[in-house]
C-alpha cells in the first residue's frame, strides 16, 4: 500500500493551520478512528497523556497530538509529502 491509498483509507480530511511553520489538522474517518488510532499509540512514542483523551506523542524528529475524536495535530511538518509518508509509516 502506498502513502495516498493509506491516506485515503482512513483521513476524512487534512487542513493545513497558518502560521510561520506548517501544522496540519488530520481528521480519521469515524470508523477507522480506533483503528487508526491503535496503531499510532503502538508505533508513536507517548510523552504525556491527559485521561486517555490527548496524547502528546513523538515519532522520529515529528511532535503531534492525538485526541480520542479522531483528530491529530502534526506540528513542522514540512508539506503534504512529509504529512503522507509520516501517516503511511504510523499506520501502517
Amino acid at each position: 500500500m502506498n502513502a495516498e491509498t493509506i491516506v485515503q483509507e482512513y483521513i476524512a480530511r487534512i487542513e493545513e493551520a497558518c502560521g510561520a511553520e506548517k501544522d496540519f489538522i488530520v481528521h480519521f474517518k469515524y470508523d477507522k478512528k480506533d483503528e487508526a488510532m491503535a496503531k499510532i499509540l503502538k508505533k508513536a512514542k507517548v510523552e504525556k497523556t491527559v485521561a486517555k483523551i490527548i496524547f502528546d506523542l513523538t515519532y522520529g524528529n515529528f511532535s503531534f497530538r492525538l485526541y480520542a475524536t479522531g483528530k491529530v495535530i502534526f506540528k513542522k511538518i514540512k508539506d503534504k509529502n512529509e504529512l503522507y509518508k509520516v501517516l503511511s509509516d504510523l499506520l501502517l
